[in-house]
């Protein structure tokens, strides 16, 4: 992503709702962007080659956008990973204003998922649902009942997410997203009885433990990818859900 004059916020995960408002006041001249997603920086060589590509997105998105990031308002708590609040200190030791935020206390407080059973396509939903963390979107939608699940988190290649149909629901820590609850570790476990689901990790996140558990609990699917999904992984989504 090509530097520009325009100053940022930037966020990863989940920050508090009342940080993030707060920060969008004080600035409110200045682009959020989603540090969680590839825009094709350079490496900055901070972590092994063998690490979370998202995770790898956050170091290398600071570090190529560090001349008009004002901010980045970091999730390091349950509701992101241990490998957020690692970058966050990694990036406040190199110098990056990086405010902490662990969105973990929810009052019993549910919002509904009208995007994650929508007949919107897959990756629309996924990306609107992150969308709706920055500024709510308003778009009318239509539930469909599910013919198929996708559970896990937004991949570093959206571009395999074409494969499924419409009428996918969405699942796992998407749906915590929606929800007003990324921390909520039950309602990350839940799925639809007897919807033939895809069960996605990130290679080498620690998500993948539930993804490959969930998978064989409910008889689904398990995948996970590292950069971009590969044909042999294409191949077994397409042949899961024709044989479904």
């Amino acid at each position: 992503m090509k530097s520009e004059n325009k100053k940022l916020i930037g966020i990863w995960g989940y920050p508090e709702p009342d940080i993030l408002e707060k920060i969008k006041n004080k600035y409110p001249e200045n682009k959020i962007i989603d540090l969680d997603i590839n825009y094709n920086n350079p490496s900055s060589g901070i972590l092994p080659d063998a690490y979370c590509r998202i995770t790898k997105n956050m170091i290398d998105n600071s570090f190529a956008m560090k001349e008009n990031l004002e901010v980045i308002i970091a999730s390091v708590g349950r509701e992101k990973c241990d490998s957020g609040w690692f970058a966050a200190k990694i990036l406040k030791d190199e110098g990056f204003n990086v405010i902490e935020t662990r969105y973990e206390d929810y009052n019993g407080k549910i919002c509904a998922t009208p995007v994650c059973k929508s007949n919107l396509a897959l990756k629309e939903k996924i990306n609107l649902i992150m969308d709706n963390i920055i500024q709510k979107q308003n778009i009318k939608l239509v539930e469909t009942k599910p013919e198929f699940g996708f559970w896990g988190v937004p991949p570093n290649d959206f571009n395999f997410l074409d494969i499924f149909p419409e009428t996918t629901h969405v699942y796992g820590w998407t749906r915590c997203v929606e929800a007003g609850r990324p921390a909520d570790i039950d309602l990350e476990m839940y799925v639809d009885e007897n919807i033939p689901t895809v069960f996605f990790a990130q290679t080498f996140c620690a998500k993948m433990q539930l993804a490959k558990y969930l998978a064989k609990k409910h008889n689904g699917i398990y995948v996970d990818v590292d950069d971009v999904a590969s044909n042999s992984v294409k191949a077994k989504i397409e042949a899961f859900i024709k044989l479904r």
